[in-house]
């Protein structure tokens, strides 16, 4: 068991929230359009897996004129420092990974997406534009917001 000392506070741990996505390219492209986040660059650590052949080809696809992995991608806050050498980013981040199966029932974790003062409608907007759709509009006396859904039927609140 490991253990340490009463005065030493635990290190916080680093995460990410991984999102199952039938296109997890597109997926990325939407979402990091509706947080203003930046899509990853895995390229050079591709290039490097490929070149040792640790990597087939047929896992790789041309993703905005570089290569990117074909079954995941993510997208980081742009603020947020990333490993120059894998192009990971190490602060808030979510990851899309392919899966077989469609989205079949409610999510049961969420993003909350703040628009600010007076902002709500107009981000609704930008985010139809974008692909996602209204949902529903709640109010109730703890507050407003609208339910969102992206474009693959994730749903997400703008308040």
């Amino acid at each position: 068991m490991l253990t340490q000392s009463p005065t030493e506070a635990p290190a916080p741990l680093h995460w990410k929230l991984v999102v199952d996505a039938a296109d997890p390219h597109a997926q990325a492209d939407f979402w990091a359009a509706a947080l203003h986040y930046t899509a990853e660059d895995n390229g050079a650590l591709i290039e490097r897996l490929l070149s040792l052949g640790a990597l087939p080809g047929e896992a790789t696809v041309e993703y905005h004129g570089r290569p990117a992995f074909r079954d995941l991608i993510a997208v980081r806050h742009p603020d947020d420092p990333c490993d120059p050498e894998t192009g990971t980013g190490l602060g808030r981040r979510l990851l899309f990974q392919r899966v077989p199966e469609a989205k079949t029932v409610k999510n049961r974790l969420h993003l909350d997406l703040h628009a600010g003062a007076g902002q709500r409608a107009d981000e609704v907007a930008r985010l139809r534009g974008l692909g996602a759709w209204v949902l529903r509009e709640v109010k109730e006396p703890a507050g407003e917001w609208v339910v969102m859904a992206d474009p693959e039927g994730n749903e997400f609140c703008v308040q």
